[in-house]
């Protein structure tokens, strides 16, 4: 471990400023409490002050404000979409050395569809949804379609966070092609090219190139031997009898440069394979008493089929219910509104309540729900009334037939478990229903401040060889909880659970009681949403983030490690490295 070396002299921050307003314009550097508040606050958790916030129009722009922040010596968060739910995009607190500059790259949005659409270029604010509407008249589709990409989730903030989604096949979000810069022990800043494409030999040359789309396909090197998605997770997906999760923020295998990399590295673009998209489907809604059959179910699948389902999204009552109340207003906003106007819809709102307060916008949302119709299907409603656990059921055209016989086995109409095979309108209900319970414990505690104290938010992966994968919790904890949320992907046992819980609970105990369970059952969490700063960094993540940000300038804190230059001084948490 590199030892401790004094910082760096810095400039006033009235020359940084001024550096920096030469570089982007007056009106791109944030300063005021009011214009930084949405940059500076996470979607669930996190904030901070800041001495700025920068928004650079340009890959050349962004080199050169990275630059001036690096010589300056503040430390640096980089933030694209801030949607993420751990606040790792986001301060935490105000000691940070040197002071802090959060760089946006809301405006570095391009993207480029090479290969004749196998592969794709994106910069690092590329929302997933725009790539979606890119990839359409290519009959392909990015390696995620469903959640984050309503919210504005950027491409390369999924690659940076090992970002999974719902589609079994398909594993984290992983590349091996990318350009970046790394901050270099002695202060400066170094460039990276390992996109295969050729650009030039300058960071200036490079970046401009890039920035104006100045290369063609011959410029492309085919890559073969780097990957640009998980190749190996479709067989690693299969191994049922393994005694580790199937992915895993922390996971080795996927730890690579700009994969994982958490804002340790400054990402200038990303180069990913996409997928043929899947024309003929079918849903299957699936529901039960108990859940040993969805274990049946999970195993035969993965091991007996040719190929895993294309997804299956679990939600349990509780998510179900809370879902349908304090979700539903999305549900139908994105239902009406379509997905390609979601991103300026929650733009709109965190500008709202920079202004107004906090929980504000959702308070007058839920209030305007209760005027809205049903909007869930009655054949969802009447499965809901009779069973525990929900499973939605996606398969290709090919595994339609052995899917209804095993369904027939294993859900057969009875009083302990059922199913139904879903239109295309219920199918669409179903997964919209699933997605929006994502966001309904914020808007639970948005809406009764008065008797929730937090949200203690887990994303859990548990072994692919889990038999028992439901959680029962001691009674000593289920005192302390007003609802539990449970709901995830779940032929890859990765479960999203949020704890609402009681006010006078201490969180963050309840949340320490919580992990000493999950280490009993031998899972890993933070599954697929980033460390941040809710987790602590297992020590081979903590290596891997120290070998990418040696001078620890880049996010620094992040998993509840060192903040001190060169990983030198304690985490606020006491678990730092020294």
């Amino acid at each position: 471990m590199t030892s401790a070396i004094p910082a760096l002299p810095r400039p006033d921050t009235g020359d940084l400023l001024s550096a920096l307003r030469a570089v982007v314009g007056r009106r791109h550097v944030l300063t005021s409490s009011r214009a930084t508040a949405r940059y500076r606050k996470g979607y669930r958790t996190g904030n901070g002050p800041a001495i700025a916030v920068v928004r650079p129009g340009s890959l050349l722009e962004l080199w050169q404000v990275a630059s001036a922040c690096v010589a300056a010596d503040v430390s640096i968060i980089m933030q694209a979409s801030n949607t993420g739910l751990t606040g790792g995009s986001t301060p935490d607190g105000g000691d940070y050395p040197g002071g802090l500059v959060i760089i946006s790259t809301t405006r570095l949005g391009d993207l480029r569809v090479i290969r004749d659409g196998a592969q794709v270029l994106c910069q690092p604010g590329t929302t997933l949804n725009r790539l979606e509407r890119a990839l359409r008249p290519f009959g392909r589709e990015p390696h995620s379609v469903i959640g984050s990409s309503c919210l504005g989730a950027s491409v390369v903030g999924g690659v940076c966070n090992n970002s999974g989604g719902s589609l079994v096949r398909r594993g984290p979000a992983y590349t091996q092609l990318a350009l970046y810069a790394r901050v270099q022990p002695d202060g400066t800043l170094a460039l990276v090219n390992h996109l295969g494409i050729a650009l030039g030999d300058t960071p200036e040359t490079i970046l401009a190139r890039l920035d104006r789309g100045d290369f063609s396909e011959s410029d492309i090197e085919p890559a073969t031997q780097s990957w640009a998605h998980d190749h190996a997770y479709l067989d690693h997906v299969r191994d049922i009898d393994s005694a580790s999760p199937a992915r895993f923020n922390a996971d080795p295998r996927c730890l690579f440069e700009a994969a994982g990399s958490a804002g340790k590295l400054i990402v200038f673009a990303v180069r990913l394979d996409t997928f043929a998209r899947e024309e003929e489907t079918t849903t299957f809604y699936i529901a039960t008493r108990d859940p040993a059959r969805l274990t049946r179910l999970r195993r035969a699948m993965l091991s007996d089929f040719e190929l895993p389902p294309i997804a299956g999204e679990y939600m349990h009552e509780t998510a179900f219910d809370i879902a349908d109340v304090y979700g539903r207003d999305m549900f139908v906003a994105i239902e009406r509104l379509g997905t390609d106007r979601l991103p300026a819809l929650f733009s709109a709102k965190s500008r709202f309540d920079a202004v107004f307060g906090d929980g504000r916008s959702d308070r007058m949302m839920q209030w305007a729900g209760r005027f809205l119709g049903d909007h869930l299907p009655t054949r969802m409603r009447k499965f809901r009334a009779r069973f525990e656990h929900h499973l939605i059921l996606k398969v290709s055209h090919d595994q339609v037939g052995p899917t209804r016989a095993l369904l027939a086995e294993l859900f057969p109409g009875d009083s302990q478990a059922d199913h139904f095979e879903c239109t295309a309108e219920e199918s669409a209900k179903a997964f919209l229903h699933r997605f929006v319970a994502a966001g309904a414990a914020v808007r639970y505690r948005a809406v009764h401040p008065e008797t929730v104290e937090d949200i203690v938010a887990l994303d859990v992966a548990l072994p692919r060889n889990t038999l028992e994968w439901e959680e029962h919790l001691p009674p000593a904890l289920e005192s302390k909880v007003l609802h539990t949320l449970y709901y995830g992907h779940f032929f890859c046992q990765v479960f999203h659970q949020d704890y609402i819980v009681r006010k006078g609970t201490d969180p963050l105990r309840f949340e320490h009681a919580l992990w000493d369970l999950l280490d009993t059952r031998g899972a890993q969490y933070p599954a697929e949403h980033n460390v941040g700063h809710l987790y602590i960094a297992k020590p081979e993540l903590t290596e891997f983030y120290q070998s990418l940000d040696p001078r620890n300038q880049l996010n620094p804190g992040i998993g509840q490690t060192a903040r001190g230059r060169h990983w030198s001084s304690p985490s606020p948490h006491g678990d730092g490295c020294t």
